[in-house]
């Protein structure tokens, strides 16, 4: 144990920045960014500690998060010895779905530059993402409201949300951002178009190099994605979103940069500009190429849990009318 707390400090950093003839490139002298990346980070999206957070961190804070990180994951794991006994009578049992084995949320913080940042969120300074717009709120409220009183969250398969059912999760796909676990990210690139497959609910973008954005009213969950280049920098830019089946997200755009940042790895940085919030946001973190395989993400194939909760709510329902029953026979 001791060695592996040694060895997280010595892996925090990053190789020197690549050359320009050190990244790999294609035929036609662009970087080649083809291959899978595992964005797995202990750094978090947003900064935590508050406004007198730090921006940065030297290695020996860094390392303390880093073995905070670990002694958590091995306490819980130990909680699911084989062998272990009962737990003592009353005592608490944990009951969470997940044990923390299948969870792959990294065990370092990345660095940049040779400084380590507290958060993936660079700008606002504060690290924060900016707050929704009192517009956006009342236009949440009011779909909300509408959906409760002409529907039950649980009447069908399709009132729950596109995350429940295992289909899509748009805030970790553009931008592409790390997870919980299925974290590889896979990347496909030719002279014409650019493909990025997320691990993650099994999500592949496309985007069209060298071209012109769909028009406005052909929309998708991911949005309509075009690049272009910018010296070693792939531009990707992505509109026509909406934000659920037949709600427009109007306005909403997301610029990425893909940069070499060293022979083996490269730079992901992105602003989202959202109607919806009160100014723009950017974020930045380093993808690391990686020689793990992408896992199949089969999560709506075998979602036996979206099942056990309509199966639910239909028992909750009879066991309501029976009460209504009994009630009228009392009466």
């Amino acid at each position: 144990m001791k060695s592996l707390l040694l060895g997280l400090v010595g892996v925090m950093a990053l190789p020197a920045l690549a050359g320009p003839d050190e990244f790999p490139r294609t035929a036609s002298g662009k970087p080649d960014f083809s291959g899978r990346y595992d964005i797995a980070t202990l750094t978090p999206y947003t900064r935590r500690g508050g406004a007198e957070a730090p921006q940065y961190i030297d290695t020996e804070a860094a390392a303390q998060w880093e073995n905070g990180a670990v002694r958590r994951y091995e306490n819980s794991m130990r909680d699911r010895d084989p062998n272990r006994g009962p737990p003592p009578k009353g005592g608490n049992v944990d009951a969470r779905s997940y044990d923390p084995v299948w969870f792959d949320q990294g065990l370092k913080m990345f660095e940049i530059g040779g400084r380590i940042p507290t958060s993936i969120i660079v700008d606002p300074p504060n690290g924060q993402i900016p707050p929704p717009s009192e517009e956006a709120i009342a236009r949440w409220r009011a779909r909300q409201e509408s959906r409760d009183e002409n529907r039950g969250r649980y009447d069908n398969p399709e009132n729950l949300s596109l995350q429940d059912r295992c289909l899509y999760l748009g805030h970790v796909s553009v931008p592409a951002l790390p997870v919980v676990y299925n974290n590889i990210k896979t990347i496909v690139q030719t002279d014409d178009h650019v493909m990025i497959l997320i691990e993650w609910m099994h999500w592949a973008r496309v985007a069209r190099l060298n071209a012109e954005h769909l028009p406005d009213d052909m929309r998708s969950l991911a949005g309509d994605s075009i690049g272009w280049w910018e010296g070693d920098t792939l531009v990707v830019e992505t509109t026509n979103f909406f934000s659920s089946p037949g709600v427009p997200d109007q306005g909403r755009r997301v610029v990425e940069r893909f940069s070499p940042l060293t022979k083996d790895s490269l730079l992901y940085r992105f602003t989202v500009h959202d109607p919806n919030r009160t100014a723009p946001y950017t974020g930045e973190m380093p993808w690391p190429r990686t020689e793990s395989k992408m896992y199949e993400y089969a999560c709506h194939e075998g979602n036996y849990s979206m099942f056990n909760t309509l199966r639910g709510a239909r028992a909750q329902e009879r066991a309501a009318l029976a009460l209504e029953d009994e009630s009228s026979d009392a009466d």
